[in-house]
């Protein structure tokens, strides 16, 4: 049978952590830090993109299969309480390339505070990957 076609995905939260993809029995292959214009962080309790035209978001891009996604984001409702949907997006590489993705966004808005655990799930794998520091400072904003 042959492999399932892979498809290029923005990750932006916890997703970039490898510990929690490894949680989730996946390993990326190929991972591009990215930055995806138009948007902004919101960590309110878990990550999610706010459209702003004023802002940019950091994370990574690399490809997972559609029942892979399907799996995550079913774990992201089901374990997590939240529900995540695709939109297509353009993000630049560090390379200067512009790659099309997917990025997944929750139509739920919330304004409670994030647990810090979360959010160093998040901060530690951005300082590794090399996101700007005002970037890390924003991330770490949101420590209640």
């Amino acid at each position: 049978m042959p492999e399932a076609p892979k498809v290029w995905v923005f990750f932006y939260g916890s997703y970039i952590n490898r510990d929690v993809l490894a949680e989730l029995d996946f390993v990326p292959g190929d991972v591009e830090v990215a930055s995806l214009a138009g948007f902004d962080l919101r960590i309110r309790p878990l990550a999610n993109l706010v459209r702003s035209e004023e802002h940019t978001v950091f994370g990574i891009n690399t490809r997972a299969t559609h029942a892979e996604l399907e799996r995550f984001y079913r774990h992201a409702e089901h374990v997590l309480g939240d529900v995540y949907l695709p939109e297509a997006v353009l993000t630049r590489t560090r390379e200067d390339l512009v790659r099309p993705a997917l990025a997944y966004v929750s139509p739920n808005r919330s304004d409670e505070p994030a647990d810090p655990a979360y959010v160093a799930r998040i901060a530690g794998p951005a300082r590794e990957y090399g996101f700007p520091s005002w970037y890390l400072d924003r991330i770490e904003s949101f420590l209640p």
